[in-house]
């Protein structure tokens, strides 16, 4: 008998590798869930890479109106559908829909099914809504067949921050008269419309914020004699002859700038008008979000009529020789935001400021970016004695010179008077009992006065806005 050949553990274990391989590839795979469902919901053996596949990305901000708007697509009568949740492996990379027809794939890399998640998003009011989070939806109407792929932004910083939607069909065409309708219903049910909102920076991009502004009537608003008859023409009085001021194809776009010193009721008359134009969405810039100003003006665009609210704008539109390249980038985007609304958009741009004399000449004065600028002083005499009354409700004032209090407080702002009167029942409320109400008298006004002018010093004049010549008679009025 000849002798045995010695057996090489490499050769041994190459040939049955490939013996191994041999079975795997011969032996019957198992259809996939999702394969199966999809064939079982169009009516089909064939091969499903053959049925065409639309998508649309829309921002982060989008998703509660994709939701609300699928939702109602869904609830159409003759409509019905089948919802599933959806798991991959390497979920922070997203998904594609074409995914979920390929048959020969390793059973650990196929999209699996999961209950169904969701988000809550705020709305307005401290409302929430729950949004899905990734689904394929499977909707039959009478003969028609669509899976759509609903995938939300990641809740990981590094997977995708968009929302996307993926639709299959037996016909492209439907597919895309399906988005169709989803951006036309998203548009009219847009949640942010006629609200106020903010947007804030985030590490998935910009995010909205919804706020609720309090109640601030005429009455609180103390300016001397037409001014605010001509802030409200400019800000309220388009809107109120919209349909008139087409016809005779007057342009809708305008800018109107608040300038004047600190403390004197910018922001306030800025927020009063943004609680009377109850039909407009209100977008408000201010801090950090000065850079998304881009994102802003495509808000107000499509959820129009609509008002951007830029507080301090001098911050971003100094003159071009005062700025550094950040803020000259933010400065050119505002320009070329403003000039490139169309003239019959009901966009109002109100903006404000403490410093006119150093905004770029181009924003301040070129009709069509800002069209009216609106002095807003420091209070004159008869305005301060409103403002006294003003602050004083809701305690008792027994004053025996209110004609000497006006005139100590000559060239002070609203700011000034409003913090003269805290600190007046501030030291009324050392003086009275826990069961009394506050009771302000000269002593108190004199003392509050005193704390301001002669210990407060120049910064906090500066603070509450007082003008450059209140101080000295002031503080000799108070010893």
């Amino acid at each position: 008998m000849p002798d045995a050949q010695p057996v090489i553990a490499s050769e041994f274990a190459a040939s049955f590798k490939g013996f191994m391989d041999t079975v795997i590839a011969q032996a019957p795979r198992e259809e996939s869930f999702f394969v199966k469902v999809l064939r079982q919901h169009f009516g089909t053996e064939g091969d499903l890479s053959e049925f065409p596949i639309v998508g649309e990305t829309f921002s982060r901000t989008d998703h509660p109106n994709i939701h609300l708007a699928l939702q109602e697509y869904l609830d159409a009568p003759g409509r019905e559908h089948t919802l599933y949740g959806v798991e991959v492996p390497n979920e922070h990379m997203g998904i594609r829909l074409a995914t979920f027809t390929q048959e020969h794939v390793e059973a650990w890399q196929r999209p699996r099914k999961v209950p169904a998640e969701y988000v809550n998003i705020p709305l307005e009011d401290d409302r929430t809504l729950p949004c899905l989070t990734r689904g394929l939806y499977l909707i039959r109407e009478n003969d028609r067949r669509l899976a759509v792929l609903v995938q939300g932004p990641s809740l990981s910083q590094w997977g995708p921050q968009s929302v996307q939607i993926e639709v299959m069909t037996t016909q492209r065409a439907e597919g895309e008269e399906f988005l169709r309708t989803m951006r036309a219903t998203m548009h009219a049910r847009n949640v942010y419309r006629g609200h106020i909102i903010s947007l804030e920076p985030g590490p998935g991009g910009a995010a909205i914020k919804f706020h609720r502004l309090p109640n601030i009537s005429r009455d609180n608003i103390i300016l001397p004699q037409g001014v605010i008859e001509r802030i409200e023409r400019h800000a309220i009085g388009f809107t109120r002859v919209e349909t008139k001021l087409r016809a005779a194809r007057r342009h809708m776009k305008r800018g109107l700038l608040l300038h004047g010193p600190p403390g004197t009721g910018k922001t306030l008359t800025a927020m009063y008008l943004a609680t009377q134009m109850a039909n407009r969405t209100i977008i408000l810039i201010t801090g950090p979000a000065m850079g998304l100003i881009e994102q802003a003006c495509q808000m107000a665009r499509l959820l129009q009529p609509a008002t951007i609210i830029l507080e301090d704008v001098d911050l971003i539109a100094e003159e071009r020789t005062y700025q550094n390249t950040g803020t000259n980038a933010l400065l050119f985007e505002l320009l070329n935001q403003m000039d490139g609304l169309s003239e019959d958009a009901d966009v109002l741009f109100l903006l404000t400021t403490n410093r006119p004399e150093i905004l770029e000449p181009a924003l301040a004065s070129r009709p069509g970016r800002v069209d009216q600028a609106i002095l807003v002083p420091l209070p004159d005499a008869e305005c301060r004695r409103k403002l006294i009354a003003l602050y004083s409700e809701g305690m008792t004032v027994r004053l025996s010179d209110l004609d000497g209090l006006v005139a100590k407080t000559e060239g002070v702002s609203a700011a000034f008077i409003r913090e003269l009167m805290r600190k007046a029942a501030l030291f009324a409320a050392d003086e009275s009992g826990p069961d009394e109400g506050i009771v302000v008298e000269d002593r108190h006004v004199n003392a509050s006065l005193h704390e301001l002018v002669v210990e407060g010093g120049e910064l906090t004049k500066q603070l509450l806005g007082a003008g450059a010549g209140f101080g000295s008679r002031q503080r000799a009025a108070c010893g």
